[in-house]
């Protein structure tokens, strides 16, 4: 996972956690984990997507109540892009990214949550993060982010308004202690 330096001047990425789902010589992409879309809400998205009727939307299980909807990032802002645990796979859909997390991008999912038959955990971000070859690494050096490794509830969990804060804390650096000025010795 990524975590943005207190630094961080551009601004769609201020105090963003971001989960790598591919990195390559080619660039890398990313869902912001942390950031709520505005003013949307998962079983409103399934009636204006036409997944559901409106009058299905008190119908819906709990598991599919609870699903965030994530400003996933700047690019194809208009896109959906679903980040689940590893117990819900469609073959030619479904991207493994590691051994409990895939991604999967086709209605089909949505349909399934709203079924009751998706995955036990999932969150639908509205876009990505995405960096060209190079581009990522090229931050990375300029201090512009910093690095853990992901867990479920960094990803999954429902608390949004600490996540920076305990990734910080999981890479072992209080929040407040972050100089924005590189050195080099």
């Amino acid at each position: 996972m990524l975590v943005a330096m207190p630094n961080m001047e551009d601004e769609r990425f201020s105090r963003s956690v971001i989960y790598i789902c591919a990195h390559s010589d080619e660039g890398a992409m990313g869902i912001i984990v942390n950031q709520l879309a505005p003013n949307i809400v998962f079983p409103d998205l399934l009636v204006q997507l036409d997944v559901i009727p409106e009058e299905n939307k008190i119908e819906l299980p709990r598991s599919a109540e609870g699903v965030k909807v994530l400003k996933g990032g700047p690019v194809e802002s208009g896109r959906g892009f679903v980040l689940h645990s590893s117990d819900f796979f469609l073959d030619d859909s479904t991207l493994p990214i590691d051994t409990d997390i895939c991604l999967t991008a086709t209605v089909d999912i949505l349909k399934a949550i709203a079924n009751g038959k998706g995955p036990d955990s999932a969150v639908l971000a509205l876009g990505y993060a995405g960096w060209g070859a190079g581009q990522l690494e090229e931050e990375i050096q300029h201090n512009g982010w910093l690095h853990c490794a992901a867990d479920r509830d960094l990803i999954f969990g429902a608390h949004m308004d600490d996540k920076y804060e305990r990734a910080m804390r999981k890479i072992g650096i209080p929040p407040g202690m972050l100089s924005s000025e590189a050195g080099h010795a």
